[in-house]
């Protein structure tokens, strides 16, 4: 395909910023097929760059394409990326983007920003059928820009054998902070740590909002990283570390949550249910439950990650890819997507639907009522490291420090941003 309004300078600008990602481990967010480094189409049919999370997306994906090009008469070059970010940016700065790409959530304020993105999704039949905090999501200057592909919220994933074990029953599932302790103290015993997630923003992150916190205002002008309801969060979760009921995978001998509970070593994790896969492929024969995330003194609050499908800025198939778009987020063909590779469908009759037919994700989709997305303006992700960095030495640090360091360079890449 051709592009008519790409500037070199302004690309490299959003490239750089883009390629400083917030650490997931959302299964949405890899790469793990080949292919050329950009997507270029051409008159006879499209192409689409995604992410994916193994053969069961690409191979799903494929499928889907097949079956609108074959109603419309066209043909879709689906292209797995082996790093999305590199390659989606070296389409752009080529001048020969992808027709249709997956555009992940912390990338997406970036490219709106920069004009690279064709705000096609308040167009689509089915616009008003999302969840409105996906749409809050991929919208920029209270404009729509592109439609959720699907969605992951976090919750409280507890191994079942280990709860009985420990004496727990249904009713002490955790609904706030102090039974969230109780049952990890509980469950801390004979090798086994209580709890265990990432020493990252995008798990911490949970505890500053359930207490009350945000890091950025309402109105989008001002940073309120510095909180006291911040600060409790990260205290909440320090005190847990000092206790010795919540320890990070790094102390578990793992590279994520997910392996440390697998092994045994964790009786809670706090994740998403990308877990479910890593759990059947290496650790079949964990029993476990899925739980929404206790509430903190500020109430309940769990993030929400997802992709959108983007179409770049002034696209010449424009009509095509947005026909396409809205097949693929149509209820059915999401639902075929969860069976596939198991995401939860952005719109919320399709969401019901999946909380039916899969009761034991039920929580996850529950969330989404009351999620809300991590911060993630253009600018945000460099800062959002540093602070990750931060996190990982908690356990002995001072929480209003940590977020007076945060408060400082989050508000100079605001103002930055804004400016």
């Amino acid at each position: 395909m051709t592009t008519t309004r790409w500037r070199g300078a302004r690309v490299g600008a959003a490239i750089a910023a883009a390629g400083l990602m917030v650490s997931l481990a959302a299964c949405s967010s890899g790469g793990s097929g080949g292919g050329p480094s950009d997507g270029g189409g051409d008159a006879a049919g499209l192409t689409m760059l995604i992410g994916s999370s193994g053969e069961a997306e690409t191979a799903a994906v494929e499928a889907a394409t097949k079956a609108w090009a074959d109603e419309n008469g066209t043909s879709v070059e689906v292209v797995a990326a082996s790093d999305l970010t590199q390659q989606l940016g070296q389409g752009f700065s080529g001048g020969n983007p992808p027709d249709v790409f997956y555009m992940s959530w912390d990338q997406f304020q970036t490219y709106a920003s920069q004009q690279y993105l064709e705000p096609y999704a308040e167009d689509l039949a089915n616009a008003d059928a999302f969840y409105p905090s996906l749409k809050d999501a991929f919208s920029f200057d209270d404009t729509f820009y592109c439609a959720p592909k699907d969605f992951s919220t976090l919750g409280l994933v507890i191994n079942t054998d280990l709860w009985a074990a420990a004496g727990l029953t249904d009713a002490d599932i955790p609904t706030d902070w102090a039974s969230l302790e109780a049952a990890a103290t509980k469950l801390t015993a004979g090798g086994v740590t209580g709890l265990s997630f990432g020493p990252e923003y995008a798990r911490i992150g949970v505890f500053m909002n359930q207490a009350g916190g945000e890091l950025v205002s309402d109105d989008g002008t001002t940073v309120t990283a510095d909180t006291p309801e911040n600060v409790a969060g990260l205290t909440e979760v320090q005190k847990m570390l000092t206790a010795g009921t919540l320890k990070f995978p790094s102390a578990l001998d793992s590279g994520w949550s997910g392996e440390a509970f697998g092994k045994g070593q964790a009786a809670m994790v706090i994740e998403g249910p990308w877990i479910n896969g890593g759990l059947a492929a290496d650790f079949p024969d964990v029993n476990y439950r899925i739980a929404e995330l206790p509430a903190g003194p500020g109430g309940q609050s769990t993030f929400t990650f997802s992709n959108c499908w983007g179409i770049p800025a002034a696209s010449d198939t424009l009509d095509q890819a947005t026909s396409l778009v809205e097949f693929l987020t149509s209820d059915e063909q999401q639902l075929a997507f969860a069976d596939a590779f198991g995401v939860i469908p952005s719109t919320e009759s399709g969401a019901a639907e999946y909380a039916t037919k899969y009761p034991e994700n039920a929580a996850f989709v529950t969330g989404n009522d009351y999620a809300v997305s991590p911060v993630a303006f253009a600018g945000a992700a460099a800062v959002i490291t540093d602070f990750n960095s931060e996190l990982e030495g908690l356990a002995t640090g001072d929480p209003a420090s940590i977020l007076a360091n945060l408060q400082t360079n989050l508000q100079a890449a605001l103002d930055e941003a804004n400016g």
